[in-house]
């Protein structure tokens, strides 16, 4: 019955022909028309009992998850796909709720999100360049053996490349063994081959020799550019990752007090919301996090949007005047400007570098006197 998609005059010749019908059965006009006039009204989109009554127990049954069980809640929307958002908010929101947040780990972690308490580990399956059979083997043999105790145990038991194994060992899924991963990584490639693929596991464990390794360190911001290229997030504020601090902490929390009043204030992006005036001119409204992990929300009227444009997600430096409506406060944007991330870490090069090497085939001993890396 929607009239959305349907013209006046289709609508029209319904109602004629119910109305004929109708009367051919002997029907009074005042039941025919009542009873039209309750149909007709599904063409404002009415909803029928059983269908809203289901989502009203829907409903209720999800606010009283998400209240009792809040972590339990938010790692259930992450494994069933998200929502409208982008999945390193529905993280950002278990963290707000109490949540650690670990990177995928090969003893802990499933093919989806797992929590042990208020720890959520993130699942293989969050890692792009993963294969499902890579990820699919080692759940396997992890039912089937028990945990990994080592590098050398993994790779004696599953059967996996050089190049996929890098990427476990690149997001840190060994940090069980206490080994740096640029250690780990330089010990895979020695003890795998790259031009044998064995698509059976070994019969008896190989004797692995003792490699001396130099020593190398891995940087919290070269986790976070890792963390970025391999899950699409990274796990850390992203204001660390800013090159120049910000110049203040303001907040949302801090929006009351400059209520008619014009405020200095980042944010990370969440979504932008573009629309038109009735005038056909371009606007933005646009969602972001600040510093404290709050939201807030900004306007970017037709002037500032053709002055300014929201370049992708980042953190963005707003002007503005803080307004109230209906007691929801924003701000209405004067001028803005995208934050520059800090260069990614030497080191974090150096992996890149290290991956087109073993696409390659190529082997290289690195060693590291301070900062320098002599080849």
């Amino acid at each position: 019955m929607s009239g959305k998609f349907r013209s006046r005059e289709e609508f029209e010749k319904v109602r004629l022909k119910f109305i004929e019908n109708c009367r051919k059965k002997g029907e009074p006009d005042s039941v025919i028309f009542e009873v039209w006039e309750q149909i007709a009204s599904f063409a404002g989109y009415a909803f029928a009992k059983g269908h809203s009554a289901s989502y009203a127990v829907e409903s209720y049954q999800t606010l009283f998850l998400r209240a009792y069980y809040p972590l339990e809640y938010m790692v259930a929307v992450l494994n069933n796909g998200g929502g409208f958002y982008r999945t390193e908010f529905y993280i950002h929101e278990a963290r707000m709720l109490g949540a650690t947040i670990h990177p995928p780990c090969i003893n802990r972690s499933n093919h989806n999100n797992v929590i042990y308490g208020k720890a959520i580990f993130l699942g293989l399956g969050y890692l792009r360049d993963l294969e499902s059979r890579v990820a699919e083997r080692i759940l396997r043999e992890r039912s089937r053996k028990g945990t990994f105790t080592s590098l050398e145990d993994f790779l004696d038991r599953v059967v996996i490349s050089i190049e996929q194994v890098s990427i476990l060992i690149r997001i840190d899924a060994f940090r069980f063994t206490g080994v740096n991963k640029h250690q780990l990584l330089w010990k895979a490639h020695l003890f795998l081959n790259k031009g044998v693929k064995l698509e059976h596991p070994k019969l008896f464990p190989a004797v692995h020799q003792n490699f001396k390794m130099p020593p190398l360190h891995t940087s919290d911001q070269e986790d976070a550019f890792t963390q970025l290229e391999l899950l699409g997030f990274c796990l850390c504020s992203p204001f660390q990752l800013l090159a120049a601090p910000p110049k203040n902490t303001n907040g949302s929390k801090d929006l009351k007090q400059y209520l008619n009043g014009y405020i200095d204030i980042y944010g990370y992006l969440v979504t932008v919301k573009n629309t038109s005036t009735h005038t056909g001119k371009r606007m933005h409204f646009a969602t972001l996090v600040d510093q404290q992990g709050m939201v807030f929300d900004t306007v970017l009227f037709p002037p500032v949007a053709a002055k300014y444009a929201f370049r992708g997600r980042g953190i963005y430096r707003f002007y503005g005047k803080v307004v109230s409506e209906f007691d929801f406060l924003s701000i209405e944007v004067i001028k803005m400007r995208k934050e520059d991330y800090i260069p990614r870490p030497a080191l974090c090069r150096y992996e890149d570098q290290y991956q087109n090497l073993c696409r390659k085939g190529c082997f290289i001993i690195i060693i590291q006197f301070k900062k320098n890396i002599k080849v």
